[in-house]
């Protein structure tokens, strides 16, 4: 056998069916009182379903996330979140929105619970893509990682076919 070295992600990690009341339990775990819902516009109504869920913890939506995240709208992100004063995030989404959560909780530190919907895995992961006038660049940072990841077996079972098949090999 060849010996190996594995660095293993600190990431706290629930698995499940109707895993609503499990993204609360962790928000109230993490000690968070005002988070704020990532999602990208077309997940926006489902989003909107678990904020609903959520209740009063849920301080708002921003739906405007986006495929290599974008600078500008991680700002936006950003700016939405002080005038909210919210403390922590609720990813809701395949990568688009995996990938803003990650660049917000590097600016700004805070915990971050995500809830993908692909199979893509970028939510375990410590890597951060981003653009910025048309340049794409990645780091590599353990400060991206979400502190919660709430996977969820309904959110992907009516997820599109093409979808299934082009996430699923990123995975691998």
């Amino acid at each position: 056998m060849n010996p190996f070295t594995a660095h293993l992600n600190p990431v706290h990690v629930r698995f499940g069916t109707d895993m609503d009341g499990v993204v609360g339990e962790e928000i109230k775990r993490l000690g968070l009182t005002k988070v704020l819902m990532l999602s990208t516009p077309q997940q926006a109504e489902d989003a909107t379903k678990l904020a609903q869920a959520l209740g009063e913890v849920c301080c708002g939506m921003f739906s405007q996330a986006t495929m290599h995240t974008p600078v500008d709208v991680t700002n936006a992100a950003i700016s939405l979140i002080a005038r909210l004063n919210a403390d922590g995030l609720v990813s809701f989404g395949g990568g688009s929105t995996t990938g803003l959560g990650k660049a917000i909780a590097l600016r700004t530190g805070l915990p971050q619970i995500a809830v993908p919907t692909t199979y893509a895995g970028s939510e375990a992961t410590p890597i951060l893509g981003q653009t910025e006038a048309g340049k794409k660049t990645t780091l590599r940072d353990a400060a991206v990682l979400p502190s919660i990841i709430v996977y969820d077996v309904a959110r992907t079972a009516t997820l599109p076919l093409q979808m299934t098949m082009t996430s699923g090999l990123n995975a691998l």
